[in-house]
């Protein structure tokens, strides 16, 4: 049989419409026909009706309707489902047949044109006869017509042409050809659709109708097809949720009539051998059939639940042994059917899961595909030549039935009619069978089940199945895509070490690589399955190391084991031209990637190496395969290309360097650095070996940087978490263990070690702002002269960058440096030092801000040395850091205060008042105050500049020093109540540094005072003392500092210490920046602090000043000595 027997027919795969036939239109003369069939059939969205249309012409044949039959007593039904049913009721017989003719209401020739309408419509209904297909009449108009009622022609004509076409009045339909003729086409397309389903539901009652007539005995194929063709209808015209019933009903019937009997007696089973092709091929429609439905109404554990139980009833009913291979495509195709609807349920929305996707589907469907192959290489035999005539032939008009032979079509019976004819059919699908090309089916499954696993993130199942893809193009002679694909898995199964696994992979792909002569294939998959990971035996480890050492000598290799004959006869022609070939020679193989037989590991003996020292490299080589290999060329690539002409081993001779299995070789380089590499690193690039010679072929093993390959890191690991440990010193004669050894693929060329002792003489912490000297002690230790000594000192790069802003270095300490000092002094030159000499040298630091600082003293010289017996210079240098805490050496508060010391929040303008100043040293050193002043700005010293009160004061830790300064604010043009005092300087330095050493100059500015103007202002002269009952005279002062007049009233409160004379209470006129003086004599009465008679006052004019702000400026106390004796010249003499 052909190969798109298993396919299912299109028929049922598509989405069942209704199908409507349009006459009367001439879409290519007729541009109004033609707008209106684009209508029709351009943009048809979701939401318009599912219905087929197509344009016929008026007097088209339809199929013939066969006879009714009355009785079904003597029937004998020749099978299930004819194979033109399904496309007959879809494509051929329509539900409804639309004419379409151009008339209007007011046409003149009115007559004339509806006899002509009335026998189209008469033709069509003959074409149609015996059919219930429904028949319709469109009017083409040229006029929006009226709303019903309204035209009565319309009306009348209307119903005389339904009766002159005997239809009624629901199948007459108008379409004016207006601009709204989309609108008009839809609504036309919703009645066409009722006309439809009457129909189908016409069909599916007259089916209905015929199960009275038949009887279980020779019916039950009957009951199917019934069945069946009522749910085919249903889904034409219906989506009703009880459609999936009818299907369910046909599946269990007809699976359970025909499985029971085959599960209860076997000789029943066999006997229905004849007919089970045709049974399993209606299961798989109906199968489809609900799947499809179930995966359509979202329920897909349920077309899951329903394809499992399909399965389990089929998978054994296997039918003839000798046409086994048609079940298993049978099965194939059932899974592969499946696992599309799933696909095609996932792009609609549906959501899978890993363990439940597509792709496990399509994998059985391969499994089967498999299968089929297998079966039907088992079934052939050589020299049998097809049939003739041709038993599978049908003289081009198909099968009657689905899932019958072609040669015994309509026979039902038990045992075949001709036994011949069974044998040839039977012979003649074998044959056939044969052409199919079996790869290829499985390779497309496979493909797409990589495609869902790859998906849905199952790498395993991925790989896994691309390895029986690999497989698959190896059978199908494709042996450069079967290598392509084993590459890819074989990365996968390297990295899990999947070790059995690969080395089948190997196996195959060496067979691919062998049978189309890939040299460089062939080469690496030799020598990884000579390798560690190979689980090969010893025997074919050496037949393979055979090969490979022939196709190294240019010679043919003998071919593999279970390759094909005619296969390896043309392999021997491809690897002849091979050999031929002049310049392809020379193989270079990264086996990075892979595991091959020879294992490379290069370490440099050391992290790092002092420049005046040798580099010493170390190469170990260990082969992992049977017999003996040699090489002729052993190579290290560094970094650094100068480096790599010692790293060179080479066979001498006719001699090569042979690596013994099992053995760890190790060759050892040594190599002296350059100079100019100092602080630079060198890496190994790559170590390369070469196998094989130039009088046959040369291969180079690469590894790059240090060596290791595919599976070395794993090792390694391994290696590190064993218990045990080897001991360092082992014998020369006894080999290090491989996995012990780790790999060094860098080393650091490091200056040579100086021999120069560095000092540091310092006073810590630093002091804000003072020049901090730190004394360098530079001494040789050499045994030679160092030449060209530089000192680069400062601040350590790499800090906070503020601190490069508010740290500044000289080696000048005689004067401050200004913030233009660098802080950073790079090459200082020194001079040379001879062996032994020391040299000083004094770096002064000022550290504008407080906090932690770390200086660095680099000291560098270079000096002449011997290395291997080649002279170099070596630069060399020592750093000394330092860290310095630097912290405020004093803090300086300052207040204001009354002539009475008593604190001040407000300054009076024009009246006298006190700044004072305290200076506490929180320097651990003491501190030589130089002197010290004020630069006032808006103030005015009340005093002439008196000498500083500091001069030369020394603080300790935690000491302090006060002034006083008395000061007075004159009156200001502008109206700021806020003005600034001015800055206070104070000179000083360390007590114990030189006396010549700078001193610094720390300025302190001083707050802000706000101002306030007072209209008068009283104070008082008054001796600084009293004495009981001696007369005390006071006299007040009172200013009129405003513009006007001013009132003042006056009056002495009386006081238990004190009598008084003078004016109890009076009332003055002061004028305008006048004074007025008043004089008391005050008569003090008890001894002690006493507290002076108050003066109230009062300002009539100027409301906004009270008693309590003018006396402010008046004292409130004063002392009263006692009265004391007369003292005669004895007394004073005695005292």
């Amino acid at each position: 049989m052909a190969g798109s027997q298993w396919e299912l027919p299109p028929e049922l795969c598509c989405r069942p419409m209704a199908f409507v036939a349009l006459t009367g239109l001439d879409v290519v003369y007729n541009a109004v026909h033609r707008a209106i069939w684009d209508a029709f059939c351009a943009n048809r969205r979701a939401d318009r009706v599912p219905i087929s249309f197509k344009v016929l012409p008026g007097d088209h044949e339809y199929p013939k309707c066969r006879t009714k039959r009355t009785s079904y007593e003597w029937y004998i039904p020749k099978g299930i489902l004819k194979t033109s049913w399904m496309n007959k009721h879809l494509n051929l017989v329509p539900a409804l047949v639309v004419l379409f003719y151009e008339l209007d209401w007011d046409d003149p020739q009115w007559k004339e044109k509806q006899s002509e309408c009335a026998t189209k419509v008469e033709i069509v209904r003959t074409s149609l006869q015996g059919r219930n297909t429904k028949v319709a009449v469109v009017l083409i108009q040229k006029k929006t017509p009226l709303p019903p009622g309204e035209d009565l022609v319309a009306s009348e004509r209307a119903s005389a042409l339904c009766n002159a076409c005997d239809l009624s009045g629901k199948s007459l339909f108008v379409l004016p050809h207006t601009d709204h003729l989309v609108g008009y086409i839809i609504r036309l397309e919703n009645a066409f659709y009722e006309h439809a389903q009457t129909y189908y539901y016409t069909e599916i009652r007259r089916v209905k109708s015929h199960k009275e007539f038949l009887n279980k005995t020779t019916h039950q194929l009957l009951f199917v097809r019934h069945q069946f063709k009522i749910a085919f209808f249903i889904w034409i015209s219906s989506t009703n949720a009880w459609l999936l019933s009818y299907f369910v009903f046909v599946f269990v019937f007809f699976l359970f009539r025909y499985y029971k009997t085959a599960y209860s007696l076997v000789h029943e089973l066999r006997a229905h051998e004849t007919n089970m092709l045709e049974i399993k091929t209606m299961a798989g429609f109906i199968n489809y059939k609900i799947c499809r439905l179930c995966f359509q109404h979202n329920t897909p554990l349920d077309a899951i639940a329903q394809f499992r139980k399909h399965i389990d009833l089929c998978k054994k009913k296997i039918g003839s042994a000798e046409l086994a291979f048609e079940h298993a495509a049978w099965m194939s195709k059932q899974f592969q059917s499946f696992g599309e609807l799933f696909d095609e349920a996932i792009k609609l929305g549906l959501t899978a899961i890993q363990t439940q996707n597509p792709g496990f589907y399509y994998q059985q469907a391969a499994c089967y595909s498999q299968d089929r192959k297998q079966l039907a290489q088992q079934l052939w035999q050589a020299g049998v030549s097809y049939p003739s005539p041709d038993p599978l032939d049908t003289q081009s008009t198909g099968l009657d039935f689905y899932g019958q032979r072609p040669w015994r079509q309509g026979h039902q019976s038990i045992d075949p009619p001709d036994a011949e004819k069974e044998k040839t059919g039977i012979l003649a699908l074998q044959i056939k069978e044969k052409d199919v090309p079996h790869s290829e089916l499985i390779i497309a499954l496979l493909s797409n089940a990589v495609a869902q696993f790859k998906k849905y993130k199952c790498p395993r199942m991925k790989s896994h199945l691309m390895v029986q893809m690999g497989e698959e193009y190896y059978h199908a002679k494709d042996y450069t895509k079967a290598v392509k694909l084993l590459d890819y898995v074989m990365c996968d199964y390297r990295t899990e070490r999947w070790w059995a696994l690969l080395s089948a992979i190997l196996s195959t792909a060496l067979r691919c690589a062998y049978l189309m002569a890939s040299v460089k294939d062939y080469i690496i998959y030799c020598m990884e399955l000579q390798g560690r990971a190979s689980t090969l035996k010893e025997e074919q480890k050496s037949r393979i190391e055979k090969n490979l050492m022939k196709v190294l000598l240019n010679e043919i290799p003998d071919p593999e084991p279970e390759c094909d004959p005619s296969s390896v006869a043309a392999a021997r022609l491809l690897w002849s031209d091979r050999m031929a070939l002049v310049g392809s020679n020379e193989f270079t193989i990264e086996v990075q990637d892979y595991i091959p037989f020879i294992q490379c590991k290069a370490k440099f003996q050391s992290p790092s190496f002092h420049v005046d020292q040798p580099i010493q490299l170390q190469v170990l080589l260990k082969a992992d395969c049977p017999h003996p290999v040699p090489f002729s060329k052993l190579a290290i690539s560094l970094s650094n290309q100068e480096y790599n002409q010692w790293c060179v081993l080479e066979s001498t001779g006719q001699d090569s360097m042979i690596l013994s299995p099992g053995k760890t070789k190790c060759y050892n380089f040594n190599f002296v650095a350059k100079t100019e590499d100092v602080g630079k690193k060198i890496e190994v690039r790559g170590v390369f070996l070469m196998l094989g010679s130039d009088r046959g072929r040369c291969v180079f093993l690469s590894w790059r940087g240090a060596g290791g390959d595919a599976a070395s890191t794993h090792e390694a690991l391994q290696a590190s978490r064993s218990s045990w440990r080897w001991v360092r010193g082992l014998e020369a004669n006894q080999e290090p263990h491989w996995d012990s050894v780790s790999m060094q693929h860098s080393t650091m060329i490091i200056s040579r070690v100086p021999k120069i002792s560095v000092e540091l003489n310092h006073q810590p912490p630093a002091l804000c702002n003072e020049m901090y000297c730190l004394r360098l002690t530079v001494q040789s230790q050499e045994e030679g002269v160092a030449k060209d000594v530089r000192l680069t000192a400062g601040l350590k790069p790499g800090q906070d960058a503020n601190l490069s802003q508010t740290t500044h270095v000289t080696l000048d300490g005689s004067v401050v440096c200004d913030d233009t000092a660098a802080a950073l002094l790079p090459d200082i030159p020194l001079g040379d030092l001879k062996p032994g000499e020391k040299l000083e040298k004094c770096v002064y630091v000022k550290c504008v801000s407080t906090g932690l600082r770390v200086l660095l003293f680099h000291v560098a010289y270079s000096i002449s040395t011997t290395v291997e017996g080649q002279h170099i210079i070596c630069k060399c240098h020592k750093d000394e850091t330092v860290a310095i805490e630097t912290v405020v050496p004093f803090e300086v508060s300052v207040k204001f205060v009354s002539t009475k010391f008593e604190p001040l929040d407000r300054v009076a303008v024009d009246i006298p008042f006190l700044l004072m100043t305290d200076i506490l040293s929180s320097s651990p050193w003491p501190l030589l105050l130089a002197s010290s002043s004020l630069q006032l700005l808006t103030m005015t010293s009340n005093t002439k500049q008196p000498q500083s009160q500091l001069e030369q004061t020394v603080l300790q830790t935690g000491e302090s020093a006060s002034e006083c300064f008395c000061l007075r604010c004159p009156p200001l043009t502008n109206s700021n109540n806020t003005v600034p005092t001015g800055q206070y300087l104070v000179s000083w330095r360390r007590q114990l540094s030189c006396s010549d050493a700078p001193l610094i100059h720390t300025t302190v500015t001083l707050p802000h005072v706000i101002l306030e103007s007072v209209p008068l202002y009283i104070y008082a002269d008054l001796p600084s003392f009293g004495r009981v009952r001696e007369s005390l005279p006071v006299r007040y002062h009172i200013e009129n500092r405003t513009a006007l007049v001013q009132e003042v009233e006056m009056a002495v409160e009386p006081s238990d210490a004190f009598m008084f004379s003078g004016l109890k209470q009076v009332r003055v006129r002061i004028l305008p920046g006048s004074e007025q003086q008043m004089l008391y004599n005050y008569y003090p009465l008890m001894a002690g602090y006493q507290t002076l008679p108050q003066l109230s006052i009062n300002l009539p004019r100027c409301s906004t000043t009270n008693a309590h702000s003018l006396r402010r400026f008046l004292p409130q106390r004063i002392f009263v000595k006692p009265q004391g004796r007369q003292l005669d010249d004895a007394s004073i003499a005695a005292a």
